[in-house]
């Protein structure tokens, strides 16, 4: 029964409809691995019996001669999509205990496709963070170790940090995860993971708990990019509930991958060598240079002149959107409420936002509050709109000579549980490579690509035109046939 937790989306939906076992065995096997993977604390929730249910809902559609995309394929679910009747917290004391009446339109697809739910993913707080520390109900802790004989915990990145770790870990064969300015790829590369990220409005953001607005877009995480295909193809599609959802049809990205790349221009931005790159992670990008050209594909360099703006754009813009959207959180209508003994109006909202809120929600709300109040909205916000509109640009111009980009993922493997958490800019540089194609809001994806120095995965990152989720899933395919990557972590656990 076991063996059954190694097989990903495609193995399981594949051996369901032949007959090779049940959906009820897939559902026993990865609930009890979700329960045996408890030292990880990649789970808030545990919801076994929502499992169960679809695994033999599943069971007597196939016994009447009728499946559906996902029939018996059981997922983790990033605590931060609404689920109806089940408690969604977003990491945070905010709202610990509060339960939606209502369904996300992401979970409530992957549901009515024939997903079952394992549990509610663990995550920084309100999706802030790169590490998954920043989380009310404890860190999630990566189920990979270093080689090199050190038995430090290290971060599962973040925020979808507890997405990475519970599919790395086989104890979910796929994970719903949210990026804001990388947030499914950095831990995906760290996790030794594929994830995808959409072009911005192809998954609906409605009943999915808000950071940044113009930026936040729901996205795959699965052991390889076809499973990742086939997650998103039921993830996606237009949403009358949410104003930016892009009113078009889903492509069949799972039927049309192919990892041939003959005819198709791969760009590689000069801009993205930064300064005191480590000599692994050039040298992972090299060889996924010349894993593009065994593939078929043309390289050329090109710029992205306005790179090294991106990064101070994206903490202007994302904490001042953040600051509006956490601004409902107030004690008076749902969530945490502290009324201390003989407080007035402002004084329950002062506690109330000062327990609720961790440190780095307060941080990044004090930050956009700043840049948007009288005075410093022209000089911070307004300017950095304006820098976004020049990165879009820049990623236009590329695309008339190439059809994806390809850079590394992140800086650097895997860092310790703590390493960073004392200094925020060096925790923020993680997003480094990441950011810019979420302000120009593009489809970008993360694949394993190779291992450092100490054994821990490192992630290459193909970004596309808007809407080319296809080129960006084929370039993904033709890195993963090619790089060999079959690393997993041993079980400490």
């Amino acid at each position: 029964m076991s063996d059954l937790t190694d097989l990903g989306i495609a193995d399981i939906r594949d051996g369901f409809r032949a007959g090779d076992f049940t959906a009820r065995e897939v559902a026993e096997a990865f609930n009890a691995a979700v329960a045996a993977a408890k030292p990880l604390n990649a789970f808030i929730v545990d919801t076994p019996e929502h499992a169960l249910a679809a695994a033999d809902a599943a069971d007597q559609e196939r016994s009447e001669g009728s499946v559906r995309p996902l029939s018996g394929v059981p997922l983790g679910i990033k605590d931060l999509f609404c689920t109806d009747g089940v408690q969604t917290t977003a990491a945070s004391h905010m709202l610990e205990g509060f339960v939606p009446t209502y369904e996300s339109t992401v979970t409530e697809r992957l549901f009515l496709a024939g997903a079952g739910m394992l549990g509610k993913l663990n995550l920084d707080q309100f999706a802030m963070g790169s590490s998954n520390e920043t989380s009310y109900f404890g860190n999630v802790i990566s189920p990979w170790r270093r080689n090199d004989g050190g038995n430090a915990p290290l971060a599962p990145g973040g925020s979808s940090g507890g997405s990475s770790a519970a599919v790395a870990a086989r104890i979910a064969p796929g994970a719903t995860g949210t990026d804001t300015g990388g947030s499914i790829r950095q831990p995906a590369a760290f996790a030794g993971i594929s994830g995808i990220k959409p072009t911005y409005g192809r998954c609906s953001r409605w009943g999915t708990i808000a950071f940044a607005s113009s930026l936040d877009q729901a996205g795959a995480m699965a052991r390889d990019v076809r499973d990742c295909a086939i997650m998103l193809e039921a993830m996606a599609g237009f949403d009358p509930k949410d104003a930016t959802s892009l009113d078009l049809p889903v492509p069949a990205w799972e039927e049309n991958l192919s990892g041939d790349l003959r005819g198709k221009t791969v760009g590689i931005p000069r801009e993205y060598r930064v300064d005191d790159m480590p000599a692994e992670i050039e040298a992972l990008w090299q060889r996924g240079i010349e894993l593009m050209r065994d593939a078929g594909a043309n390289v050329v360099e090109v710029s992205l002149p306005h790179t090294k703006y991106a990064l101070p754009t994206y903490y202007i813009i994302a904490p001042a959107e953040a600051s509006s959207n956490l601004a409902r959180y107030d004690g008076v209508r749902y969530g945490l409420r502290d009324l201390p003994e003989g407080a007035n109006l402002q004084d329950m909202y002062s506690a109330t936002r000062a327990d609720g809120f961790g440190a780095e929600v307060k941080r990044r709300i004090l930050i956009g509050t700043y840049v948007l109040s009288a005075g410093f909205y022209d000089a911070y916000f307004t300017k950095a709109q304006r820098v976004r509109s020049l990165i879009v640009r820049d990623f236009a111009q590329a695309f008339e000579t190439c059809d994806v980009l390809l850079t590394p993922t992140a800086p650097s493997a895997a860092f310790a549980l703590g390493e960073k958490s004392a200094d925020p800019l060096a925790m923020y540089l993680n997003d480094v490579f990441t950011v810019p194609s979420s302000l120009a809001g593009l489809p970008a994806m993360s694949v394993p690509g190779g291992l450092d120095q100490t054994g821990l995965p490192l992630g290459l990152q193909i970004i596309g035109r808007p809407l080319d989720e296809q080129a960006v899933l084929n370039a993904g395919l033709a890195i993963e046939e090619r790089a060999g990557f079959s690393a997993r972590p041993g079980r400490w656990w």
